[in-house]
């Protein structure tokens, strides 16, 4: 009984002190530049962190007050505030969630598990390597927010068709990092894997002059991505055992299923092509026309044409992932708007003066560590422009600065709001944001260091140096 008690009491001293911090925070005397508003949105971040790493409350709920203290302490004004849940990257959410519930109610996802049961089924290792290693290849070519989206159906089919209990087994957490974390390594192996890496060389070009060139980025953050490979597939398997002695038994459940199917209907082959036609859409289209307009073009068809019911796919679409989503999006815009994340950079390095490899370790480990707090976009706007402006003053080549920030901004491995791939991922409800946090933690640390020894020692061999 006093355990009862006990776990009744905590839980409201645990909001009692949070609210407390968070009090002395908003109160405390304003550091020197920083605005009210900045000082207040550091600390709204720091409480929503801390309760989507505790879960507390559940994450939508957490994203909800986000939207709300943001106004509520005049951080943003409440139109802005509430304009920026619609942010292009919410609907792009939405849109893959009702995606993947067409292509799961259609059967399609059933009969692909089949097919990669097939090829990739004599034992769960191997399996696993070729989601991890799939999602990643892909995302050197499309989006990696739709290679999430794509993939996502497949692997919830492949979960289920095993038996693996949510939460609970360590293969069905293996299969949803590999997922995620395949797409954030592959995401940052070229221009196509996200708009931040155009975005920065955009920045490069008009204060500069100097640009970027696709096949010399590419070149130039390989043997990351390779290194990144290797680790995430040793950090997931030592932190995930797997628990499973082998995948024979699905295959016969599988086999069932699938002729329980029969032929392919009209139904599977129509959803199927409209899911082809928006990955082409996304690869040829997305940077033109945006992602998230792709994506519910796409839906729009799936309706029009009678392809799916709304009743057929509501069960699929993530509702808290999607607030919690929205609410990191105004976090992130009120850390940007009321200046506290520029003046955290001016804080940290401004007047600073060191070695050029100092300097590029220090505005990666920025970048790196920034991403999961704000859209990646946001860390490019507001740190490469600073970052620019002190390689100038130290003789350091602003294309290099360019790499420090522009690679790092997407390697967030630890939190859902950091990256889409990793919210759908989370979606599937086979991982937690504690987990997530744990080994993408292990992560974070060596992607930093082996993106700077690349910097230092593979670069200056394919012509890239620090100085100008």
């Amino acid at each position: 009984m006093w355990l009862i008690v006990a776990s009744w009491a905590v839980r409201p001293a645990l909001f009692i002190i949070l609210a407390v911090i968070f009090g002395y925070l908003v109160t405390m005397p304003v550091p020197d530049g920083l605005s009210v508003a900045g000082q207040r949105a550091v600390a709204v971040f720091l409480l929503c962190l801390v309760l989507w790493v505790t879960n507390l409350v559940p994450l939508a709920v957490t994203g909800i007050l986000a939207i709300v203290l943001v106004p509520a302490f005049d951080v943003l004004p409440y139109k802005v505030t509430y304009s920026l849940f619609g942010n292009e990257a919410v609907f792009f959410i939405l849109g893959a969630f009702i995606l993947a519930g067409a292509v799961m109610h259609s059967g399609i996802s059933n009969r692909v598990a089949l097919n990669i049961m097939d090829r990739f089924g004599s034992s769960p290792s191997k399996l696993l390597v070729a989601i991890f290693l799939l999602s990643a290849g892909l995302s050197f070519v499309m989006s990696e927010h739709a290679v999430a989206a794509m993939l996502f159906p497949i692997v919830l089919e492949i979960s289920k068709s095993l038996g693996l209990k949510p939460g609970k087994s360590n293969y069905g957490k293996l299969l949803f990092f590999a997922l995620a974390w395949g797409c954030v390594i592959g995401g940052v192996a070229t221009f196509l894997g996200g708009a931040r890496v155009p975005l920065a060389v955009g920045i490069l070009q008009e204060t500069t002059g100097q640009s970027i060139g696709f096949f010399e980025y590419s070149l130039a953050v390989f043997p990351l991505v390779a290194v990144l490979l290797v680790s995430g597939y040793f950090i997931l398997t030592r932190f995930f055992p797997i628990d499973i002695a082998g995948v024979d038994g699905a295959i016969g459940m599988l086999d069932k299923r699938i002729k329980g199917l029969g032929k392919v209907s009209f139904n599977e082959y129509a959803v199927g092509s409209v899911l082809i036609l928006t990955i082409i859409a996304w690869m040829t289209l997305g940077e033109k026309t945006g992602l998230a307009t792709v994506a519910l073009g796409s839906v729009v068809v799936l309706f029009v044409f009678r392809l799916v019911r709304w009743k057929d796919i509501e069960e699929y679409v993530n509702w808290g992932i999607i607030l919690m989503y929205g609410g990191a999006i105004v976090l992130g815009s009120a850390l940007d708007k009321s200046g506290a994340a520029k003046w955290l950079v001016d804080s940290l390095m401004g007047g600073w003066s060191g070695a050029p490899w100092m300097v590029f370790a220090a505005f990666s480990f920025l970048s790196i560590t920034l991403t999961a707090a704000m859209s990646n976009a946001a860390v490019i706007a507001v740190l490469l422009p600073v970052s620019i402006g002190m390689a100038r003053t130290m003789g350091i080549d602003p294309t290099v600065v360019t790499y420090a920030i522009a690679v790092p901004a997407g390697l967030d491995f630890m939190f859902p709001m950091g990256t889409p791939a990793l919210a759908i991922a989370a979606s599937s409800n086979y991982i937690s944001i504690r987990e997530s946090a744990k080994g993408g933690f292990l992560m974070f640390i060596i992607a930093w260091v082996a993106f700077n020894l690349v910097a230092a020692y593979y670069w200056p061999l394919i012509g890239i140096g620090y100085a100008r």
